[in-house]
Protein backbone atom coordinates (compact mmCIF):
# COMPACT_ATOMS: atom_id res chain seq x y z
CA UNK A 1 0.00 0.00 0.00
CA UNK A 2 1.04 3.49 -0.35
CA UNK A 3 2.92 5.42 2.25
CA UNK A 4 0.72 7.28 4.74
CA UNK A 5 0.35 11.03 4.63
CA UNK A 6 2.67 12.76 7.09
CA UNK A 7 0.64 15.38 9.15
CA UNK A 8 3.88 16.33 11.27
CA UNK A 9 5.46 17.11 8.03
CA UNK A 10 2.67 18.89 6.22
CA UNK A 11 2.24 21.05 9.24
CA UNK A 12 6.18 22.32 9.13
CA UNK A 13 5.46 22.74 5.59
CA UNK A 14 2.67 25.07 5.82
CA UNK A 15 3.94 27.25 8.86
CA UNK A 16 3.69 30.77 7.65
CA UNK A 17 0.41 29.81 5.15
CA UNK A 18 -2.79 30.91 5.18
CA UNK A 19 -3.41 27.30 6.84
CA UNK A 20 -2.83 27.25 10.72
CA UNK A 21 -4.86 24.12 11.15
CA UNK A 22 -4.02 20.54 9.47
CA UNK A 23 -5.87 17.42 10.25
CA UNK A 24 -5.33 13.62 8.58
CA UNK A 25 -7.97 11.43 9.04
CA UNK A 26 -7.91 7.52 7.44
CA UNK A 27 -11.35 7.16 6.06
CA UNK A 28 -14.11 10.04 5.98
CA UNK A 29 -17.38 9.79 3.40
CA UNK A 30 -16.45 13.59 2.30
CA UNK A 31 -14.15 16.39 3.45
CA UNK A 32 -16.43 18.78 2.54
CA UNK A 33 -19.27 17.70 4.59
CA UNK A 34 -17.06 17.27 7.97
CA UNK A 35 -15.58 21.08 7.40
CA UNK A 36 -19.06 22.37 6.27
CA UNK A 37 -20.50 20.33 9.86
CA UNK A 38 -17.78 21.80 11.91
CA UNK A 39 -18.92 24.79 10.59
CA UNK A 40 -22.67 24.37 11.61
CA UNK A 41 -21.18 23.49 15.13
CA UNK A 42 -19.98 26.52 15.52
CA UNK A 43 -16.28 25.86 14.81
CA UNK A 44 -14.28 28.57 13.37
CA UNK A 45 -12.98 26.82 10.00
CA UNK A 46 -10.98 29.55 8.45
CA UNK A 47 -7.67 28.42 8.00
CA UNK A 48 -8.18 24.63 8.35
CA UNK A 49 -7.55 21.81 6.51
CA UNK A 50 -8.71 18.47 6.50
CA UNK A 51 -7.33 15.59 4.27
CA UNK A 52 -8.50 11.67 4.22
CA UNK A 53 -6.29 9.33 3.18
CA UNK A 54 -9.78 7.22 1.49
CA UNK A 55 -12.95 9.00 0.68
CA UNK A 56 -16.01 6.63 0.73
CA UNK A 57 -18.74 9.60 -0.63
CA UNK A 58 -16.72 11.88 -2.47
CA UNK A 59 -19.00 14.98 -3.65
CA UNK A 60 -18.96 16.96 -6.76
CA UNK A 61 -20.99 19.58 -8.21
CA UNK A 62 -25.19 18.36 -8.57
CA UNK A 63 -24.64 16.02 -5.97
CA UNK A 64 -22.16 13.65 -8.14
CA UNK A 65 -20.55 10.87 -6.33
CA UNK A 66 -17.06 9.50 -6.87
CA UNK A 67 -14.50 7.26 -4.54
CA UNK A 68 -11.16 6.22 -5.45
CA UNK A 69 -8.99 3.08 -3.80
CA UNK A 70 -7.58 4.78 -0.35
CA UNK A 71 -4.15 6.68 -0.27
CA UNK A 72 -4.42 6.70 -4.31
CA UNK A 73 -5.68 10.96 -3.99
CA UNK A 74 -5.24 13.66 -2.33
CA UNK A 75 -8.42 14.36 -1.03
CA UNK A 76 -8.02 17.38 0.62
CA UNK A 77 -10.74 19.80 1.83
CA UNK A 78 -9.79 24.35 3.19
CA UNK A 79 -11.59 26.32 4.97
CA UNK A 80 -11.20 30.01 3.32
CA UNK A 81 -12.09 33.08 4.76
CA UNK A 82 -13.96 35.88 3.07
CA UNK A 83 -14.20 38.56 5.10
CA UNK A 84 -13.18 41.89 3.71
CA UNK A 85 -14.26 40.19 0.29
CA UNK A 86 -17.29 40.85 -1.62
CA UNK A 87 -19.37 37.83 -1.90
CA UNK A 88 -19.78 38.31 -5.96
CA UNK A 89 -16.72 37.30 -5.70
CA UNK A 90 -16.69 34.03 -3.90
CA UNK A 91 -17.00 32.41 -7.37
CA UNK A 92 -13.36 32.64 -8.24
CA UNK A 93 -12.03 30.38 -5.26
CA UNK A 94 -13.22 26.67 -7.02
CA UNK A 95 -11.50 28.60 -10.37
CA UNK A 96 -8.16 29.79 -8.38
CA UNK A 97 -7.77 26.26 -6.75
CA UNK A 98 -8.14 24.55 -9.75
CA UNK A 99 -5.48 26.97 -11.20
CA UNK A 100 -2.97 26.20 -7.62
CA UNK A 101 -3.73 21.92 -8.54
CA UNK A 102 -2.68 22.97 -12.26
CA UNK A 103 0.41 24.94 -11.45
CA UNK A 104 1.60 22.20 -8.62
CA UNK A 105 1.51 19.53 -11.57
CA UNK A 106 3.04 21.34 -14.28
CA UNK A 107 6.35 21.54 -12.00
CA UNK A 108 6.48 18.00 -12.51
CA UNK A 109 5.88 18.54 -15.84
CA UNK A 110 2.63 17.49 -16.27
CA UNK A 111 0.98 19.24 -19.37
CA UNK A 112 -2.31 20.40 -16.91
CA UNK A 113 -4.87 22.77 -17.73
CA UNK A 114 -8.42 24.32 -16.14
CA UNK A 115 -11.77 23.52 -17.68
CA UNK A 116 -14.34 25.65 -16.22
CA UNK A 117 -15.63 25.85 -13.64
CA UNK A 118 -14.08 22.77 -11.51
CA UNK A 119 -11.95 20.33 -13.50
CA UNK A 120 -8.21 19.98 -14.24
CA UNK A 121 -7.56 18.07 -17.24
CA UNK A 122 -4.36 16.45 -19.07
CA UNK A 123 -6.05 16.44 -22.80
CA UNK A 124 -9.33 15.01 -21.97
CA UNK A 125 -8.63 13.12 -18.98
CA UNK A 126 -9.55 14.25 -15.56
CA UNK A 127 -7.30 14.38 -13.10
CA UNK A 128 -8.70 16.30 -10.69
CA UNK A 129 -12.11 18.15 -9.55
CA UNK A 130 -12.57 20.73 -7.17
CA UNK A 131 -16.27 21.88 -5.24
CA UNK A 132 -16.41 24.67 -3.31
CA UNK A 133 -19.58 25.09 -0.46
CA UNK A 134 -20.59 28.56 1.30
CA UNK A 135 -20.29 27.91 5.23
CA UNK A 136 -20.74 31.87 6.26
CA UNK A 137 -18.23 33.36 6.61
CA UNK A 138 -16.39 30.82 5.25
CA UNK A 139 -16.25 29.10 1.62
CA UNK A 140 -14.95 25.45 1.91
CA UNK A 141 -13.21 24.59 -0.91
CA UNK A 142 -12.36 20.60 -1.69
CA UNK A 143 -9.87 18.64 -4.03
CA UNK A 144 -9.71 15.47 -5.23
CA UNK A 145 -6.47 15.22 -7.44
CA UNK A 146 -5.90 11.55 -8.47
CA UNK A 147 -2.07 10.31 -7.67
CA UNK A 148 -1.41 6.81 -7.38
CA UNK A 149 -4.02 4.75 -9.05
CA UNK A 150 -3.73 2.84 -12.48
CA UNK A 151 -6.03 2.31 -15.37
CA UNK A 152 -7.70 -0.74 -13.96
CA UNK A 153 -8.51 1.07 -10.69
CA UNK A 154 -9.67 3.78 -11.80
CA UNK A 155 -13.13 5.27 -10.15
CA UNK A 156 -13.90 6.80 -14.37
CA UNK A 157 -12.99 5.83 -17.79
CA UNK A 158 -12.47 9.61 -18.02
CA UNK A 159 -10.20 9.58 -15.09
CA UNK A 160 -6.33 9.73 -15.13
CA UNK A 161 -3.50 9.62 -12.73
CA UNK A 162 0.01 11.09 -11.94
CA UNK A 163 0.99 7.47 -12.27
CA UNK A 164 -0.73 6.96 -15.34
CA UNK A 165 1.00 9.62 -16.85
CA UNK A 166 4.59 8.29 -15.63
CA UNK A 167 4.82 10.63 -12.25
CA UNK A 168 5.77 8.25 -9.28
CA UNK A 169 5.30 11.04 -6.16
CA UNK A 170 5.46 11.33 -2.87
CA UNK A 171 1.57 12.51 -1.47
CA UNK A 172 2.83 14.07 1.33
CA UNK A 173 5.20 16.83 -0.84
CA UNK A 174 2.55 16.74 -3.53
CA UNK A 175 0.19 17.90 -1.11
CA UNK A 176 2.45 20.51 0.92
CA UNK A 177 3.20 22.10 -2.36
CA UNK A 178 -0.54 22.18 -3.22
CA UNK A 179 -1.39 24.32 -0.44
CA UNK A 180 1.30 26.90 -0.47
CA UNK A 181 0.51 27.19 -3.85
CA UNK A 182 -2.98 27.63 -3.08
CA UNK A 183 -2.19 29.85 0.20
CA UNK A 184 -0.38 32.43 -2.22
CA UNK A 185 -3.50 32.56 -4.61
CA UNK A 186 -5.58 32.75 -1.82
CA UNK A 187 -3.60 35.91 -0.81
CA UNK A 188 -4.07 37.29 -4.41
CA UNK A 189 -7.51 36.92 -4.40
CA UNK A 190 -7.95 38.80 -0.84
CA UNK A 191 -6.02 41.63 -2.94
CA UNK A 192 -8.06 41.81 -5.79
CA UNK A 193 -4.77 40.97 -8.01
CA UNK A 194 -5.40 40.98 -11.54
CA UNK A 195 -2.30 38.55 -12.09
CA UNK A 196 -4.55 35.77 -10.76
CA UNK A 197 -6.96 36.51 -13.27
CA UNK A 198 -4.67 36.31 -16.73
CA UNK A 199 -2.85 33.32 -14.74
CA UNK A 200 -6.29 31.69 -15.20
CA UNK A 201 -6.61 32.45 -18.68
CA UNK A 202 -3.05 31.62 -19.62
CA UNK A 203 -4.10 27.82 -18.70
CA UNK A 204 -7.45 27.36 -19.58
CA UNK A 205 -8.51 24.45 -22.06
CA UNK A 206 -12.37 26.98 -22.10
CA UNK A 207 -11.61 30.07 -22.88
CA UNK A 208 -11.18 30.56 -27.14
CA UNK A 209 -13.16 27.58 -27.56
CA UNK A 210 -16.62 26.89 -29.01
CA UNK A 211 -18.93 25.45 -25.95
CA UNK A 212 -22.22 23.98 -25.18
CA UNK A 213 -23.49 25.06 -21.40
CA UNK A 214 -26.65 22.39 -20.63
CA UNK A 215 -29.10 24.45 -18.64
CA UNK A 216 -31.68 22.76 -16.21
CA UNK A 217 -34.83 21.83 -18.24
CA UNK A 218 -33.21 20.74 -21.51
CA UNK A 219 -32.03 24.46 -22.09
CA UNK A 220 -28.68 25.32 -23.92
CA UNK A 221 -26.32 27.83 -25.07
CA UNK A 222 -23.68 27.35 -27.25
CA UNK A 223 -20.82 29.72 -28.50
CA UNK A 224 -17.71 31.00 -27.79
CA UNK A 225 -16.15 31.37 -24.20
CA UNK A 226 -14.53 34.43 -24.31
CA UNK A 227 -13.48 35.37 -21.02
CA UNK A 228 -14.26 34.82 -17.07
CA UNK A 229 -15.70 37.82 -15.56
CA UNK A 230 -14.27 39.28 -11.96
CA UNK A 231 -17.20 36.74 -10.25
CA UNK A 232 -15.81 34.09 -11.79
CA UNK A 233 -18.84 33.74 -14.47
CA UNK A 234 -18.07 32.43 -18.07
CA UNK A 235 -18.71 34.47 -20.84
CA UNK A 236 -20.00 33.07 -23.28
CA UNK A 237 -20.66 34.72 -27.48
CA UNK A 238 -23.36 33.01 -28.66
CA UNK A 239 -23.59 35.16 -31.85
CA UNK A 240 -22.77 37.95 -30.99
CA UNK A 241 -24.27 38.29 -28.14
CA UNK A 242 -22.17 37.61 -24.60
CA UNK A 243 -24.09 35.67 -22.16
CA UNK A 244 -22.91 35.47 -18.78
CA UNK A 245 -23.41 32.12 -16.90
CA UNK A 246 -22.37 30.75 -13.20
CA UNK A 247 -21.14 27.37 -12.10
CA UNK A 248 -24.95 27.22 -10.29
CA UNK A 249 -26.72 27.64 -13.37
CA UNK A 250 -25.26 24.89 -15.93
CA UNK A 251 -25.12 21.44 -15.35
CA UNK A 252 -22.42 20.28 -18.21
CA UNK A 253 -20.32 22.21 -19.90
CA UNK A 254 -18.95 20.14 -23.12
CA UNK A 255 -17.63 21.51 -26.17
CA UNK A 256 -19.59 22.42 -29.29
CA UNK A 257 -20.46 19.88 -32.23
Amino acid sequence: MPSALNSDVLRSALDGTVWHRVDVVEETGSTNADLVARAADGEDIAGAVLLAEHQSAGRGRHGRRWSAPPRTQISVSVGVATAGVEPNRWGWLPLLTGLSVAQTVQSLGVDATVKWPNDVLVGSGKLAGILAEVAAPVVVVGVGLNVGFDASDRPDPNAVSLTMLGHDVDRTELAAALLRTLSERVGQWRAADATLAADYRAISSTIGTRVRALLPGDDEITGVATAVDDGGRLVIDSDGTPVIVSAGDITHLRPAD
